[in-house]
């Protein structure tokens, strides 16, 4: 795995690349954008758990360490799992950064399997309805995507210590309403300005 990116500084905070894919394919993704996040997170083989981890060293020290790189990371769930288990060993504060279908993607309840593992989960919302969504996000499931976003939300707020919904700041998306779907299901909101 010569000079691939798995984990990547950004701040006080230190990133995880766990995949390429995503069963998204939206008009706003940093993959479309020139300058990115500075860093190369094209992978060209996904990486064991035990890479990862190597790369992540004194993961305790950083004000937290987040899965998001090109990819959907829990696509990936049982390497997710394994790694935020050890790192969380270490003292780490996780955040998952997803678009939340995860459940509806794997056919099991994700949340639950990351219960006691991760503190936050990012979900990233992106629209008011289920037409703008599909229109913006572009999902390979369709309609029944930004449903399953919900529930997933739902769910989380069960087992997760600290949910959060982002919406990227877009033309057509209703911002207003976005925070209002955040705040009708008690979780925070974010407002991500696009960095194309």
């Amino acid at each position: 795995m010569n000079r691939q990116v798995l984990t990547y500084e950004i701040g006080d905070r230190l990133y995880i690349n766990v995949t390429n894919r995503c069963c998204n394919n939206c008009v706003f993704c940093i993959r479309r954008t020139e300058k990115g996040v500075g860093y190369n997170l094209w992978l060209e083989k996904e990486p064991a758990a035990e890479e990862i981890i190597k790369s992540a060293g004194d993961a305790g020290r950083y004000s937290e360490v987040v899965f998001c790189g090109y990819g959907e990371p829990l696509m990936r769930l049982d390497v997710v799992k394994e790694v935020a288990a050890e790192l969380k060993s270490r003292g780490a504060v996780l955040r998952v950064n997803t678009n939340g279908q995860a459940s509806l993607q794997l056919g099991k309840n994700v949340p639950v399997e990351l219960r006691g593992l991760v503190d936050t989960v990012n979900i990233s919302l992106n629209a008011d309805t289920p037409e703008k969504y599909v229109e913006l996000c572009r999902p390979a499931l369709g309609a029944k995507a930004y449903p399953a976003l919900l529930d997933f939300a739902r769910e989380c707020k069960l087992h997760i210590p600290r949910v959060v919904f982002s919406v990227v700041q877009w033309p057509g998306v209703d911002i207003e309403k976005c925070r209002e779907i955040a705040h009708s299901m008690g979780v925070e909101f974010r407002l991500r300005k696009y960095s194309g």
